[in-house]
């Protein structure tokens, strides 16, 4: 039985020594040198005072990135990732949450870091990989490794805007990995084209599934995520034939010129998650790639990337504008709670999880910890952690899982209680429209719909009137280029309120 994630690093360099496991433009990575290279990281980390303290790593998104989180799972370390571009302020606050002695960083990152108020060696993986591997050193570390052992802590602000860290164990990411792989039938012959950024939970996926399976990971460059085409001849100059994406991703590459210019050909798998997937564009999709598997995935951050799956039929009618959240992963439990009691079918609930997948709380964060991983309370006889992930939810006629809103999307407009994700349902239906956020206007009391498409209002309304009644539809309609987007790659929730209802 799998341990630690490093053992699926050591299994591919025995079997696949020579074979590029990670690469991006300018560099890559065999599996033999990636070990060699995280090896000589831990060693040089094993080396320093400090035990199993978290290690933050600030540096462009490359394979040498990768090669520092695992030289610092060998040196029996968790590890942190941290975008560059954040604000100072933030990072700076991420560094102290951790209590981090050491950092890596690259050439670029360190100037950013050498501001902060923090006091922090700090290295490079040029630094460290100097070290010579000192195998007893490693073993020592190895043996005293349990499958529970924090494995990283990915800082995500989540829809408030405050940043928390969430820490996951090695074991809840085996066993998310291993029925990821099982499921979506990936091999050595995957070639993974990675588009989350590496503090993104999505990239998760990328990156263990790579290890695991022996396979090969592009990390595509960002700027193609603009032009659609251009992505598309990268896809197939390099051969990718797996897509883990975010759904934005997915949904600023379905254009039908794109596809007409330049249809990737190999693709055999595309999952997506992070946000509801508007039927209209995966139709797209699955119109010009239709021998893919399509797979809609459904989790927080806090439960090990995705607790639940949905594999799209395409003979089935998905006419309520977007996919259910499906049956949970293996291993995964999961829960639909009106207050302390089990929601009946359809009945809306709060979605909560238990099992292994889940994360041990949120970092050096007690009381945010204590408010949302909670006693099950179904059952009282033992300590049973549960996750309470703050979304809705019910179950369908066929047992699926159906994501409705987030709780704090509830409002009350015209003496009716009103779910903001069932008024985006609907006009996920409409014709015209590809992206949308319901807001709500407390004071003057008005739901606003901020759009992107070439729908106009009295198109929306004569669209929407069929699925949900007059006194949802909402008030205002503002039309955009772009939807302002998180850095995880969600809609900007919290800057779209700010601009359009003060709040």
């Amino acid at each position: 039985m799998i341990r630690n994630v490093l053992e699926y690093l050591e299994q591919s360099a025995e079997r696949y020594p020579d074979k590029p496991a990670f690469l991006d433009d300018e560099s890559a990575l065999t599996f033999s040198q990636l070990m060699n290279k995280a090896k000589r990281i831990g060693s040089a980390l094993s080396d320093l005072d400090s035990v199993r303290k978290p290690v933050p790593v600030c540096m462009k998104k490359c394979p040498d990135e990768i090669a520092a989180f695992m030289g610092i799972v060998y040196a029996g370390r968790p590890y942190v990732p941290i975008d560059p571009q954040m604000p100072e302020k933030r990072i700076e606050r991420i560094i102290k949450t951790i209590e981090a002695d050491v950092i890596i960083a690259d050439s670029e990152s360190q100037a950013i870091v050498s501001r902060l108020d923090c006091n922090l060696k700090m290295f490079s993986v040029r630094d460290l990989e100097a070290s010579e591997i000192n195998e007893n050193s490693l073993k020592r570390i190895r043996r005293f490794s349990i499958d529970c052992d924090l494995l990283y802590i990915i800082f995500t602000s989540g829809s408030t805007g405050d940043p928390k860290g969430v820490a996951l164990s090695h074991r809840a990411v085996i066993d998310f990995t291993e029925w990821f792989s099982e499921t979506a039938c990936f091999d050595s012959d995957s070639v993974f084209g990675n588009q989350a950024p590496f503090y993104f939970d999505m990239s998760v996926k990328d990156i263990y599934s790579t290890l695991k399976n022996g396979a090969k990971t592009y990390i595509i460059p960002k700027r193609l995520f603009s032009f659609p085409a251009d992505l598309f001849r990268y896809i197939n100059d390099n051969g990718i034939n797996t897509l883990a994406w975010a759904v934005s991703a997915v949904c600023l590459a379905a254009k039908e010129a794109a596809f007409e210019k330049e249809c990737p050909r190999n693709i055999r798998a595309v999952c997506f998650g992070g946000e509801a997937m508007p039927v209209n564009l995966l139709r797209i999709w699955q119109k010009y790639v239709p021998d893919a598997l399509y797979m809609n995935m459904y989790g927080p951050t806090e439960t090990a990337v995705d607790c639940s799956y949905h594999i799209i039929d395409p003979d089935r009618d998905y006419s309520s504008g977007f996919y259910p959240a499906g049956y949970p992963c293996e291993n995964t439990g999961i829960l639909i709670l009106n207050g302390d009691w089990p929601a009946e079918e359809g009945e809306v609930g709060e979605i909560c999880v238990r099992g292994t997948a889940l994360a041990f709380g949120y970092y050096n964060d007690a009381d945010r910890t204590e408010k949302v991983f909670t006693q099950n309370p179904l059952q009282s006889a033992y300590p049973e952690q549960i996750y309470r992930t703050g979304d809705m939810g019910y179950y369908n006629a066929d047992g699926e899982i159906v994501f409705a809103s987030r709780k704090d999307g509830q409002i009350k407009h015209m003496g009716y209680r009103i779910e903001l994700g069932e008024i985006e349902t609907a006009l996920g239906c409409v014709p015209g429209i590809t992206r949308c956020c319901c807001l709500f206007d407390r004071e003057a009391d008005k739901i606003i719909c901020v759009y992107t498409g070439s729908a106009v209002r009295k198109e929306i309304i004569l669209e929407v009137s069929k699925y949900i009644p007059k006194y949802m539809w909402p008030n205002t309609f503002v039309q955009l280029e772009e939807l302002p987007m998180t850095m995880n790659g969600k809609i900007d929730r919290v800057a779209l309120k700010k601009q359009y209802t003060g709040g």
